[in-house]
């Protein structure tokens, strides 16, 4: 009995539907479906010596056949995770964004395992990130503490969800630090991001110009997604990226120290003062972010009770 990879994938992921699975994962359930037709495969082959070996190559061939399954099956769409995942839906792009953005929108509860976060339960997990793996303190910047004087939608391109400071003077001595206040240089990098529940061919493009105008002002920009759909999507965002210098990030809500820089943002040298000047009128979150950067100008003190992943929503 031989083992027809593509149509067992294409039922594990059918059966499984909506649920991201690794090619490892796939290949632990061929081996526990198709017992006899992978015992057949085994006993064929000339240089797999036991089942460990065999589910390796079972790995191997469900990863090599990926365009072939997705060009016969639509339905079959990876998650760019490492490693990737493969899932099945009968969603159109844009359908699946819409999904990703009526989720319920609690900042405070963490959603249960089987149910993907809602973009504002995302912001607490990437301060946590953030701040445990570099070291940078956010804030969450929060639209409707907006004036809104631009009308409906009109401040949508002007703010990132999440800003941060990065202290370049954490490993200084004493001395290093009181001599560069007496200096114009620069001893903080401002950070931005702008984050989304899913990035896929439907959305991609208007998200990453997003980020590109929420953070025209910082040091460093960043586009933030619980998921990527499709290596078409991140080869867009990378062509984007090398264009503009917006980076990209993964982040992993299950457990967010393993999120992933996909693409380092082209750091600015200089700060665009007049953009967050306006943001600072605007929004009375961005006001406070520049207050706390200028007490820390003058007295060298983080003070990090002003600084939070997430704002009252």
């Amino acid at each position: 009995m031989a083992l027809k990879l593509r149509e067992s994938v294409f039922e594990i992921l059918r059966e499984h539907r909506e649920q991201p699975l690794s090619a490892r994962q796939i290949a632990e359930k061929i081996l526990q479906f198709h017992p006899e037709a992978c015992a057949d495969k085994l006993a064929r082959s000339s240089f797999l010596n036991n089942q460990s070996e065999l589910l390796q190559q079972i790995v191997a061939e469900i990863a090599a056949s990926r365009p072939r399954l997705q060009k016969i099956h639509p339905q079959i769409k990876t998650l760019e995770t490492r490693p990737r995942k493969f899932y099945y839906s009968e969603a159109s792009a844009t359908e699946e964004i819409a999904r990703a953005e009526s989720a319920p929108a609690s900042a405070t509860k963490t959603p249960p395992p089987s149910k993907k976060p809602s973009e504002a339960q995302l912001y607490p997990l990437l301060g946590e990130y953030l701040y445990a793996e570099l070291s940078l303190l956010s804030k969450r910047i929060d639209e409707k503490r907006s004036s809104n004087n631009k009308g409906p939608n009109g401040n949508r391109w002007l703010y990132p969800d999440i800003v941060a400071l990065e202290n370049l003077t954490a490993s200084w001595s004493t001395e290093i630090r009181a001599c560069a206040s007496q200096y114009a240089d620069q001893r903080t990098r401002l950070w931005s991001f702008e984050v989304k529940c899913r990035l896929n061919r439907s959305n991609s493009r208007e998200c990453f110009f997003q980020a590109l105008s929420n953070s025209s002002w910082a040091n460093l920009g960043y586009l933030v997604a619980a998921e990527i759909e499709g290596s078409d999507t991140l080869k867009e965002l990378r062509l984007l990226s090398a264009a503009h210098g917006i980076g990209l990030m993964l982040l992993d809500a299950e457990n967010p120290a393993e999120s992933q820089i996909l693409i380092p943002a082209r750091e600015r040298a200089a700060i665009d003062w007049d953009i967050a000047s306006r943001l600072a009128v605007e929004n009375k979150d961005f006001l406070a972010y520049i207050k706390s950067i200028r007490h820390f100008y003058q007295t060298g003190d983080l003070r990090h009770s002003d600084w939070q992943a997430t704002g009252d929503e």
